[in-house]
């Protein structure tokens, strides 16, 4: 296949910002054909930009997979609780997938699309993007050739970053576990997949704790007022709206709150939506730290930390092995090799790859788009693959939860029987 067609299913910040975009920008022989998007505004621009014929634009996508298939490829980018559906519906209209993680709000859901994935000779990606990275792929080069022996154990952190927090897991759309799912699914599933992809072994056992401590009413300052445009003490808080998104208008995440990036549009939004609210008023549910100590075979063993409370949007990791360490910055680019007995230090700093997440965004399209065409890739993140990384998102919830260890295994047996 030469140059496929590609419809986008979510046309928003995801399908349209970074995927849609990406393949406008570097493979202008891709046609993007049809788009399915329940915003108005969005969908508009979507058709505008990208020159859609009219009968090609749907406000939902059952109309658009009702119908016959109109392209070789979907790009699926809604939100997490309508991903199973319409990837169903395009597994079984014949359509190659490319699946926002995560793949579904429910387990059932995950392990009905892997099962429906296997035998099928389609290409069905999920958007676990950091295996694609340079950096990332570093660190699993690392290790494949011992550079610091067996591997022992790893300390994980997921810095989330102060207002990327407050403003997608307090104000927008993934505050609500019931309505989206929960934090260590919708953040924190890259995380479980990339230290199932870097230990290479299986899960045996796994306990997490975690809680919702700053977010919440009673944190509020006493004279906090319902919108930060109207709250006597704003200027005081670093979580302000005002701050947030007045600086950024044209960029993430201002480009979430409204549609049109006018400082008029932003501050009628701020007045109406949940973005202008107090994050201490703003019925939110999600933790906002939380940590999970993780099990492998041969004796491995991992600890994974998330937290809302830090100024860096990065990751950071600690890899110890029998033979040395190594020290790991996403946010830098940097990688510390550190050998027992010996003085030196190497520092490496992978080559530097365009695209959010560290450049996994464009290097999980572009082999989205070489698996599609029969070209030379890797499916790093097959559903198959992908669904792993999901069970223990899930199985870490559970232990949350109930306060209790819990047996990956017996888990998921437990998850199959009762399909």
């Amino acid at each position: 296949m030469k140059n496929p067609t590609i419809t986008i299913i979510g046309a928003g910040q995801r399908g349209k910002d970074v995927y849609a975009s990406y393949l406008k920008e570097h493979h202008p022989g891709i046609s993007i054909v049809a788009v399915a998007e329940s915003d108005e505004i969005k969908r508009a621009e979507m058709a505008r930009e990208f020159q859609i014929r009219p009968e090609n634009v749907f406000s939902c996508y059952q109309r658009l997979l009702e119908g016959p298939r109109l392209s070789d490829a979907v790009i699926i980018a809604t939100p997490d609780d309508q991903h199973f559906v319409p990837a169903q519906l395009a597994l079984e209209k014949g359509y190659h997938v490319l699946l926002e993680k995560p793949m579904s709000n429910k387990l059932s859901e995950c392990l009905k699309l892997a099962e429906l994935a296997r035998g099928r000779n389609q290409v069905f990606l999920i958007g676990h993007v950091l295996r694609y990275t340079p950096f990332f792929t570093a660190l699993k080069q690392l290790l494949q050739r011992k550079a610091i022996g067996e591997l022992i154990t790893i300390q994980h952190n997921e810095n989330i970053g102060y207002y990327h927090f407050a403003h997608s897991f307090v104000r927008g759309v993934w505050k609500s576990a019931a309505d989206s799912s929960p934090l260590i699914l919708a953040k924190s599933c890259h995380d479980l997949d990339i230290l199932l992809w870097l230990v290479g072994k299986n899960c045996l056992k796994l306990s997490s704790y975690g809680q919702l401590s700053h977010f919440r009413p009673e944190a509020a300052p006493p004279q906090a007022g319902e919108r930060c445009l109207e709250c006597p003490v704003e200027s005081d808080c670093p979580y302000s709206a005002k701050k947030i998104y007045y600086p950024r208008i044209g960029k993430w995440p201002t480009t979430v709150v409204c549609s049109e990036q006018t400082e008029q549009a932003l501050t009628a939004a701020l007045y109406q939506n949940d973005y202008g609210r107090c994050v201490y008023k703003s019925n939110n549910d999600v933790v906002d730290h939380q940590v999970t100590i993780l099990e492998f075979e041969d004796k491995v063993t991992a600890t994974f930390n998330l937290s809302a409370f830090t100024s860096d949007i990065s990751r950071t990791m600690k890899l110890m092995g029998s033979k040395g360490e190594i020290r790991a910055h996403l946010g830098l680019n940097e990688i510390e090799v550190i050998t027992f007995g010996s003085s030196s230090k190497q520092i490496i700093r992978p080559d530097l790859r365009a695209g959010g997440h560290g450049g996994g965004d464009t290097g999980l399209t572009e082999d989205f788009i070489s698996l599609i065409k029969g070209e030379a890739g890797q499916a790093l993140t097959s559903a198959e693959e992908s669904v792993q990384s999901h069970l223990l998102a899930f199985a870490t919830e559970e232990s949350r939860l109930t306060s209790k260890s819990i047996d990956v295994k017996q888990y998921r047996q437990a998850m199959i029987k009762g399909l």
